[in-house]
């Protein structure tokens, strides 16, 4: 019966702005001043003026007649933020919707409900730094006429940022406002606390923007980026040490810049200092790599400032702040899905096929036998909330099929449905070997992009012996790919193949990374976005051993030392190298060398170590003794020398040293 409570009609707003009325409130302000050092103070404005025992509901206080509260704000400053905490009682508060009003007429978005809409009451500090959208305030609270605030029980980040306040003059009413969409449930406000951060008096104002030469170049073309960085007219201070921070994205190459100072390694362009009303532009040219169809955007923030800016921080990343900026094109053409390398397997495969195995939903690791290869360990970390969707399989992490990559008939993937707090958040699945297989395929379902809600991007690394491999992958018709990242652009139905990516490493692999999130296409604090992981080709392991033997003159009877010759009498070193450079482990391994009768053996002269500049290890010349039972054996007997070892892993090697005098 509740199943309508979820969101509020789309005029909602401007019947906040234009309906809502003044109230005799009691307030009170209470300034602490923190560290000199930022010269910043947080005042404290609390309007404790209960309404009437459940006056908050459907009728007295409706969508367009809402409960207000307001805060008188006497002292004149510039607000740097900005918190609010809210006590209310409510049975069903996904009923309620807030919205916090500034002097200036700014309206900002509180809650629309929150995210358990069956939960009961509010016991909330709003707070932008919070690391949890109020989508996802699930639990029931405590809120009563008895009940002691601050501190309030819990922190939630705005559905709207409050920031949207910053720089705007403190002095006057600021007004909160609530109203319940829906009858049959009712509560109580019994009060709010405004926190208002005053900035210094002195600062400069800083702002990013940003031009394009064109926003569908041919692949190959040329775009240039203009930067320009402005302090405005109306700041009291100049600003040094000014540094952006904007590296070049992937799907262009550098050609030239002009008009500042840019270090293309690092990303960083040089600014310096700007007076009040000063501005300065960077021109960057750069040829187009991405292929057609693939959309391209170019970030820049700035890094770095010696002056106090009211509405935005340097290096932040948070981008509805002014100091960043972001311009985009995409490549022309037709995009046409690409085409996966074929994965070579020369002992064949085997399918890690999640029809056959079990996940339990939620779980964030688990660990499964794979035949030859030992176990494989999935492990799932999350910085936002993953969410819970019968369709989908229940709390994801889950197994399921109703998203099936164009799959007839469908087949189960391990999906992760998720609700990611900023763009730059990432789920991160690592899946570990016991043994390093030599190459691995598998798709990823449902990489795609929805305006407004989340701009899928997918990046897929792998390790071997904690060296770096970087695997192919190959876009479908809703995504591009640049390098090891794909991209998603284009919607994709949940029976579409179009949002599937293929990613093939065609090199041993131990560990596997794939981190999920958004690309500058997403918005600030995007919605709910999903990925599936599907089945693991995995190629069988098997070892590849190879012998190499090299030698170096050491001596002979005429010259020493100094440029020997092979001449009678001379002293030869020889080293013989084994090498595994499969990803398999060898067992018991034998290689023997016959000498010839050019050369006489010199007694005890055999060592063994990793390699030739290792071999320090001193064996001696029988096939017995504690020297034999370490990793690497090694003898001399009937003119032949033998070197053993028990095993020898993938990707590595073993050597035996010895000495033999020129017949």
């Amino acid at each position: 019966m509740y199943a309508s409570r979820n969101c509020l009609g789309s005029g909602t707003t401007g019947l906040w702005l234009t309906l809502c009325l003044a109230l005799l409130v009691f307030a009170f302000a209470l300034s602490v001043p923190l560290s000199a050092a930022n010269a910043q103070a947080i005042n404290q404005y609390t309007n404790s003026a209960d309404s009437a025992t459940n006056g908050i509901n459907d009728s007295a206080t409706s969508c367009a007649a809402p409960l207000t509260r307001t805060f008188t704000v006497g002292q004149s400053f510039v607000v740097t933020n900005v918190t609010l905490g809210v006590l209310a009682s409510h049975s069903y508060r996904g009923d309620l919707v807030m919205n916090l009003v500034s002097p200036g007429g700014t309206s900002i978005r509180l809650t629309s409900g929150s995210g358990s809409v069956g939960a009961n009451n509010f016991n909330v500090l709003f707070d932008d730094a919070a690391p949890n959208s109020i989508t996802t305030y699930t639990q029931n609270d405590t809120a009563a006429v008895g009940t002691i605030v601050p501190p309030y029980n819990n922190s939630y980040s705005p559905q709207q940022p409050l920031a949207g306040f910053s720089g705007q003059g403190a002095m006057g009413i600021w007004t909160l406002q609530i109203c319940d969409q829906f009858a049959q449930d009712s509560g109580t406000f019994f009060q709010a606390d405004l926190f208002l951060t005053a900035g210094p008096s002195a600062y400069a104002d800083l702002s990013m923007s940003q031009a394009i030469s064109t926003t569908s170049p041919a692949a190959g073309g040329l775009v240039t980026y203009t930067l320009s960085l402005t302090n405005a007219a109306g700041s009291s201070l100049a600003a040094n040490g000014i540094t952006v921070f904007a590296p070049l994205p992937a799907g262009v190459s550098l050609a030239s810049i002009s008009g500042g100072t840019y270090n293309s390694a690092s990303g960083i362009w040089s600014v310096g200092s700007l007076g009040p009303g000063q501005s300065a532009n960077l021109a960057i040219n750069v040829n187009v790599t991405a292929s057609p169809g693939a959309t391209v955007a170019y970030p820049a923030e700035i890094a770095s400032s010696s002056a106090f800016d009211f509405d935005s921080t340097p290096g932040n990343g948070v981008i509805t702040e002014d100091d960043y900026s972001s311009r985009s094109f995409t490549v022309s053409g037709t995009r046409v899905a690409g085409t996966a390398p074929i994965l070579q397997c020369p002992q064949g495969s085997v399918l890690f096929d999640w029809d056959a195995r079990a996940w339990t939903s939620a779980s964030l690791s688990n660990s499964y036998a794979i035949t030859g290869i030992g176990s494989a360990i999935f492990s799932i970390s999350n910085p936002g909330t993953f969410l819970s969707n019968g369709t989908y399989g229940g709390q994801s992490p889950a197994l399921q099929s109703a998203m099936t990559g164009g799959n007839t008939p469908a087949q189960r993937s391990l999906i992760q449905l998720v609700d990611l707090p900023s763009q730059s958040a990432l789920v991160t699945t690592s899946i570990s070997f016991a043994l390093a297989v030599p190459g691995l395929q598998f798709k990823i379902f449902d990489v795609d992009h929805a305006a407004g809600q989340f701009s899928d991007m997918v990046t897929v690394t792998g390790s071997y012996n904690g060296a770096a491999v970087t695997p192919t992958l190959t876009n479908g018709l809703a995504n591009y790919v640049i390098g090891n990242s794909a991209f998603g652009d284009v919607l994709s139905a949940d029976n579409q193949s179009n949002g599937n990516v293929v990613v093939t490493f065609g090199q041993p692999v131990d560990t596997i990374t794939i981190s999920y999130g958004n690309h500058s296409l997403a918005p600030a604090n995007p919605g709910q976005q999903a990925i599936a992981i599907h089945d693991i080709n995995i190629c069988n392991p098997y070892s590849v051993l190879t012998v190499e033997k090299t030698s170096v003159l050491i001596s002979d009877p005429v010259n020493g030392t100094v440029d020997p010759k092979a001449i009678p009498g001379a002293m030869r070193s020889y080293c013989i190298v084994v090498a595994n450079s499969g990803s398999a482990t060898a067992s018991d391994i034998v290689a023997i060398d016959p000498l010839p009768s050019a050369v006489t053996y010199i007694a005890g002269s055999l060592t063994s170590g990793n390699d030739c500049s290792t071999t320090n290890t001193i064996e001696d010349d029988d096939d017995t003794g504690g020297d034999e039972v370490d990793p690497i054996g090694a003898s001399f007997a009937n003119g032949v020398i033998t070197a053993t070892r028990n095993t020898l892993i993938g990707s590595s090697t073993f050597a035996i040293r010895f000495n033999a005098t020129v017949n």
